[in-house]
């Protein structure tokens, strides 16, 4: 039997030679899923799954943005089993698609605040696996906050895109985190680029990546963003780069003169970095020019070659180790890998190096979907890290869990149950100076 692909369907390919009876032996055999499956046709007519036919079969999908199916179709899969009357196969017409159109959902924050994970979790803590994991993960955590303990939070992955931003905002308004260390995703690209009031929408993760290019929409799997606002967010970077002294600077600094910049301006009441600004919680992000911001600082240098603003990475290690000393015992919250993960983890031996003798991280947690056995950082386990001199893995916890979902519940869960706590403020070690 021939068969013929269409739309999304020719991901598999466009034309095949198969053996096979029926469309549902043809389809089995092709691999391509029933349900991904809206019409089969013969000719001019609609078959059923199970009817014996000749071909060549052709084989529609639902159809998606940009086409019309129109005339006398069955819905997917529509003809009886077996045969049916006959209909005409769909005639397609090509619209259009407006980027209003895609961007029309926007992703909405979870507020913590709204509910109380502590029932959920608490049973989860009585099953197996990583739900057990996960709650006592949340325990650790309370640990942490009942402790003299400065907690490090860190944050991989496309967090706020996905609608984890607010989260991270309550655990900082509620003085719950005292020190972030970040990708530049989460913080500029993502958490800026929403102060700044853009959004970001629900997607496709199987969109025509073509049609997004060319509407100038950026896609993260199933979420969208608009490369338009992102530029503006890249030249924001670069408005308020050309506002400071030509010099370097850690990114915990630049990223307090963001948060400046968004308080004068009465903008991103609910974004990570104007809280982390009023509260005194530092933000550190090592790879910093990974990011819009690296855009916007690149946009800035080239039109001020002789004098201009730089990121200086080695005075985040320096700074992130000061706190290390300060706070003597910390604790850490890694949602994801990467960057973030190691940066924290190695303050304690950049201390040692320093000639300080300083303990381990005392309690750490981790929410990752890596695996240990590649080798690489982001999946290796907290007790691989004791064996660096990093983490203390007595009271330690991996979760192998998306953070999408595991988060919410560790944070609602602690949030409702925290003990007062003083904010630690440690940005304020720095004292940074506005420019006149």
């Amino acid at each position: 039997m021939e068969v013929l692909l269409h739309g999304d369907l020719r991901r598999f390919g466009e034309r095949f030679q198969v053996e096979a009876r029926t469309p549902r032996e043809a389809l089995e055999k092709l691999g391509i899923p029933l349900e991904e499956v809206w019409l089969l046709a013969v000719g001019d007519k609609a078959v059923g799954l199970d009817e014996e036919v000749e071909g060549p079969l052709e084989v529609y999908p639902p159809p998606s943005p940009g086409v019309v199916y129109s005339g006398s179709c069955p819905k997917r899969q529509g003809a009886p089993k077996g045969g049916g009357a006959a209909r005409r196969p769909p005639r397609v017409e090509r619209r259009s698609v407006q980027k209003k159109d895609l961007l029309s959902t926007p992703v909405v924050p979870i507020d913590i605040k709204a509910f109380d994970a502590g029932p959920i979790l608490e049973a989860m803590g009585k099953t197996a696996f990583q739900a057990r994991n996960l709650h006592r993960a949340a325990e650790i955590y309370l640990e942490m906050l009942k402790d003299d303990c400065a907690v490090i939070l860190t944050l991989a992955g496309s967090l706020v895109s996905a609608g984890q931003g607010l989260i991270v905002h309550d655990l900082i308004r509620k003085g719950l985190v005292d020190v972030i260390v970040a990708t530049g995703a989460n913080i500029v690209d993502q958490d800026f680029f929403e102060a700044l009031g853009h959004r970001h929408y629900q997607g496709d993760p199987k969109a025509d990546d073509e049609t997004l290019r060319r509407l100038w929409i950026d896609r993260i799997y199933d979420t969208y963003i608009d490369e338009e606002e992102l530029r503006h967010t890249d030249y924001t970077v670069a408005e308020i780069a050309d506002g400071l002294e030509p010099r370097p600077y850690s990114s915990r600094e630049f990223i307090w003169h963001m948060g400046r910049y968004l308080v004068e301006r009465g903008l991103g009441e609910k974004s990570i970095v104007r809280a982390a600004y009023e509260e005194g919680v530092p933000i550190f992000v090592p790879a910093f020019s990974d990011s819009s911001a690296g855009f916007g600082l690149v946009y800035h240098q080239v039109k001020h070659p002789e004098a201009h603003v730089t990121i200086d990475s080695v005075a985040d290690f320096r700074e992130l180790t000061e706190i290390k000393l300060k706070a003597g015992t910390t604790g850490l919250v890694m949602l994801g890998g990467g960057v973030p993960k190691n940066f924290a983890q190695d303050i304690v031996v950049a201390a040692e190096v320093l000639g300080h003798r300083v303990e381990m991280h005392k309690y750490a947690i981790q929410i990752t979907v890596a695996d240990e056995r590649d080798g690489g950082l982001s999946g290796s386990t907290l007790s691989e890290a004791q064996s660096w001199g990093k983490v203390d893995a007595r009271l330690s916890q991996m979760v192998f869990a998306e953070a999408t979902l595991a988060f919410p519940l560790l944070a609602s869960y602690v949030w409702h149950r925290a003990p007062a706590r003083a904010k630690r403020r440690y940005a304020e070690l720095f004292r940074e100076k506005a420019p006149a």
